[in-house]
């Protein structure tokens, strides 16, 4: 059974000393019932928990691990930058390296800076798009997650969905007054906002491939839209790519949809799973960063240099291997191997893909584009398919609406490996 005797003692444990014994809400298993498992090491396309059961791992770290786990140049890079210094608080030649890839991949970025979590990347964005309109006004969309800055926790996905909160308590009034919601694939009432408050609008914020609410993926007509009235009101728009940026493609969404944001925010794969998040823009955006403009940012472990050297390793390596069509092409096996089952079963889900990233859409019918569109039943269908894959070797994220990813660790026998736990348990 899983969890075992070792994860639970262990966990009881970690109430004790850790607020609800997790240091990040989703882990707790709290959505889908049960005991959350202990991972004790992880290689390849899998993990082994304290009790030694070895699971099939489609969550990987929730994204960064698109090589899969301790991938060997990866692992050879961490130790290599160890010997050196595991930290330094000034420049250092790897941080340069990986500016250079990040730039040279994404449409339209001039320059980068790195911070230490996707979090602090967005919230970066923010600060430097209304020091660089001089206005307040931030938009987002209903479902979109972009960290747990005060200001982004409106109407957001992620853990706030899987708990069934529409913000966090703790965000003052005044911080969310300045933020406005739109629901996604909503053409009009995007119109009608900057109709009313466009001159206001410093950004829009939207994770173009929205992964956060479950996969809702966008009309690219939708985004174009939004490309066009952010330029003409003078607003900024951000693309939040910590999940889509050097997964779905190179040039993350951007390139994938064609369409260049004026600021971009990464994480994720950047790091080849060590803390890293970035953002970037044009070099007359981003010199109103200090110490060349007016908006203060900063972080003690910016660009550290062994979290520098696990994210060129593994950006070099998806270059060299041809990852991303590798990738795809693993997207699409899932996919034919899925679908099948989910239609023999009658299960009413369908699952949902772009490239790496995969989503059990729940409900009948076209899978849901916006928040609202989601089943209701979702959460609840979801906990005993969850338990029932685990009890098979097959590790899904503890949420019915976070999605899963795929590595290049990963072969086609882990993808019927999945197939067929997925067929028992339907």
């Amino acid at each position: 059974m899983i969890p075992g005797k070792r994860s639970i003692e262990l966990f009881q444990r970690a109430t004790r000393c850790i607020p609800g014994g997790v240091n990040s809400p989703v882990r707790a298993f709290r959505a889908v019932g049960g005991t959350p498992f202990l991972v004790k090491s992880a290689r390849g396309a899998c993990v082994e928990d304290e009790d030694g059961h070895v699971l099939l791992d489609f969550v990987g770290s929730w994204g960064p691990l698109i090589l899969g786990h301790a991938h060997p140049r990866v692992a050879e890079a961490i130790h290599q930058a160890v010997d050196r210094g595991t930290t330094y608080g000034a420049l250092c030649r790897q941080e340069i390296e990986l500016a250079e890839q990040v730039v040279s991949a994404y449409p339209g970025l001039e320059q980068v800076r790195f911070v230490s979590s996707g979090t602090e990347a967005t919230m970066s964005a923010i600060r430097l798009a209304r020091g660089a309109t001089s206005r307040d006004l931030i938009v987002k969309f209903a479902g979109c997650y972009h960290g747990h800055a005060d200001h982004l926790l409106v109407s957001a996905g992620s853990g706030l969905v899987t708990f069934g909160q529409p913000s966090s308590a703790g965000v003052p009034a005044q911080f969310a007054a300045q933020t406005l919601v739109l629901p996604l694939d909503d053409e009009a009432a995007l119109r009608d906002l900057f109709e009313q408050r466009g001159e206001q609008i410093a950004a829009v914020i939207i994770e173009p491939m929205p992964a956060n609410n479950g996969l809702l993926l966008q009309r690219p007509e939708f985004l174009q839209a939004l490309r066009e009235l952010t330029r003409e009101h003078g607003s900024l728009l951000i693309f939040d790519e910590v999940i889509s940026g050097f997964r779905i493609a190179r040039g993350g969404a951007a390139e994938r949809f064609g369409i260049t944001p004026d600021l971009a925010t990464f994480g994720k794969v950047i790091g080849g799973g060590m803390p890293v998040g970035a953002f970037g823009g044009r070099e007359e955006l981003m010199s109103h960063l200090a110490p060349l403009g007016p908006v203060y940012q900063a972080g003690t472990l910016s660009g550290n240099p062994v979290a520098m050297a696990a994210g060129l390793a593994t950006l070099e390596t998806l270059s060299e291997e041809r990852g991303w069509e590798r990738l795809e092409a693993l997207g699409a096996e899932l996919e034919a191997l899925v679908t099948p089952v989910l239609e023999a079963r009658g299960w009413p889900c369908r699952l949902v893909r772009c490239g790496s990233v995969f989503w059990l859409s729940p409900g009948p019918g076209e899978p849901a584009r916006s928040a609202e569109a989601i089943d209701e039943k979702a959460a609840e269908r979801y906990a005993p398919l969850f338990q029932g894959l685990l009890e098979r070797g097959i590790s899904l994220a503890p949420s019915a609406y976070e999605v899963g990813f795929l590595s290049l660790a990963h072969e086609r026998r882990h993808l019927e490996q999945f197939a067929a736990a997925l067929s028992e348990v339907l």
